[in-house]
């Protein structure tokens, strides 16, 4: 052991020269500049350069949706602005040279490498920072005590992230979370704007913005397309990565989750356990379940399904919704709940592509519209279902009163026979609601029945408005 030899500080500080080439070039590499910057970008910017309000920024999110492309176009903005190049610094965490060594440390060896005595007006950027044992502790020592610079922190394992930033950094961090590409941003990164056109609906008494299509065909496909690869920036855009999702989405981000990331965390002996319920939920995605049916199925504790529960939500992976009944009231033990995938990809990778005729799209169809819903932090989905009936998404105003609900299909059928939507108008006319959205396959058409008006639109609009309004109404006061 005697022999065994610790990397030098030569060896830190040309690597961090080696990560930092815009020091002497000026720029970013191309390959960064060439990519298309997602729509969240233009709230996460300006929370760094809220120079009166001292704190870390944390860019937290799961794998593969664009985190680091998102900082390395800030590095590129910071410079077109005038930073000086050498005042950024960008360190890859989970680089085995950086390991155990504290953040302030690391943030000394950049200003020793750039031979930088001053302490002020620097941008020091840490990626993947969840490979720091106690990261929380060390963010929250640079932050009091180097007032003059701007420190940003991003990570993967986003339960880790978020669980410490919560307990150690309050008052010292802002948390923003970059979830899977909206239906919305799968449409803008691929160029495809044409096909929208936006105009004003009046519902439930207010105006909305709303969209829907030129070719509502083409606009299906991608939809599709969107269901199967949509989640992922890069996925999106390469028929390669395509051509086997499985091994692109499985391989670097399932597993590496739940086989490395949240058992290392949270200290899970048996990742074999955690994996078989993640995929029977994925399998699932928008069916209902109860912790005694999962706990049949997979022969795991009920306590340790909870737990398992919770660690997939808070890593991004999926999204709990709770039921009422149809009076809207909620239950005190929350025995049934739903649970979606935050990406519809997530199964294809898992398991295969799904078609437009497939058995499961309509569960499909469900959860891309659920995912967008988790865009907007300031609601809360819920599904009504009693004895007799169920409707598939349910909102609660201030005062937990229903205030519109929505049933989702991906077929045109009710369109003509409103008499099978019977469970929907039990729910309306119980709860005083006069206007509904059903979703169809491809129809566009309003029809009213008994004073209660169906707004029929297809699964594919609503699911582009609800991603673009969650994503354009946002504003940096929500951070």
């Amino acid at each position: 052991m005697k022999n065994l030899k610790a990397f030098s500080e030569v060896q830190i500080i040309d690597k961090i020269k080696f990560e930092n080439p815009w020091w002497e070039s000026g720029r970013i590499e191309d390959f960064y500049t060439s990519m298309k910057r997602r729509l969240y970008y233009r709230l996460f910017k300006p929370l760094i350069k809220q120079s009166q309000i001292k704190r870390a920024v944390v860019l937290m999110g799961p794998r593969r949706v664009g985190k680091t492309v998102m900082i390395f176009h800030l590095i590129q903005d910071l410079i077109d602005e005038g930073i000086n190049p050498q005042k950024i610094c960008y360190l890859s965490i989970d680089n085995p040279i950086y390991s155990g060594i504290r953040l302030e440390k690391l943030f000394e060896l950049c200003r020793k490498a750039n031979n930088d005595d001053s302490i002020k007006d620097y941008y020091v950027i840490f990626d993947e920072i969840q490979y720091l044992k106690d990261w929380e502790r060390h963010l929250k020592t640079l932050v009091d005590s180097y007032h003059y610079s701007n420190f940003i922190a991003s990570g993967s394992a986003a339960a880790a992230l978020r669980l410490k930033s919560n307990e150690s950094g309050a008052g010292r961090f802002t948390d923003f979370i970059l979830p899977p590409l909206t239906f919305h941003e799968y449409i803008d990164l691929k160029n495809l704007d044409h096909l929208v056109v936006g105009y004003i609906k009046s519902w439930n008494g207010s105006e909305k913005n709303y969209y829907r299509t030129t070719n509502i065909n083409e606009f299906n496909r991608h939809f599709i397309d969107y269901i199967n690869y949509g989640g992922y920036p890069e996925l999106s855009l390469s028929k390669e990565m395509q051509a086997n999702p499985g091994r692109y989405v499985r391989n670097d981000i399932i597993d590496k989750v739940l086989l490395r990331d949240l058992p290392s965390l949270y200290g899970i002996q048996d990742v074999q356990e955690l994996n078989t319920l993640f995929s029977t939920i994925a399998y699932n995605s928008g069916n209902e379940f109860t912790l005694d049916e999962l706990s049949s199925s997979s022969g795991i504790a009920k306590n340790t399904i909870r737990k398992y529960i919770t660690y997939l939500e808070a890593a991004f992976l999926i999204k709990v919704v709770n039921r009422i009944d149809i009076n809207a009231k909620k239950f005190k033990r929350a025995n049934f709940f739903k649970i979606y995938l935050t990406n519809p990809s997530l199964r294809t990778a898992l398991f295969s592509p799904i078609g437009a005729d497939d058995d499961f799209i309509g569960n499909m169809v469900e959860t891309a519209i659920f995912s967008q819903w988790s865009h907007n932090t300031e609601f809360t989905p819920y599904y009504a279902r009693w004895k007799d009936g169920e409707v598939d998404i349910v909102g609660l105003n201030i005062k937990q009163k229903p205030s519109w609900a929505v049933e989702i299909k991906w077929s045109n059928r009710y369109v003509k026979s409103i008499q099978k939507l019977a469970n929907l108008k039990s729910f309306c006319i119980k709860n005083n609601i006069s206007v509904t959205l059903v979703t169809t396959l491809d129809i566009e058409e309003i029809k009213t029945d008994n004073n209660l008006t169906y707004d029929f639109s297809p699964s594919s609009t609503y699911c582009y408005t609800v991603g673009r309004n969650a994503v354009e109404f946002k504003s940096i006061e929500n951070y």
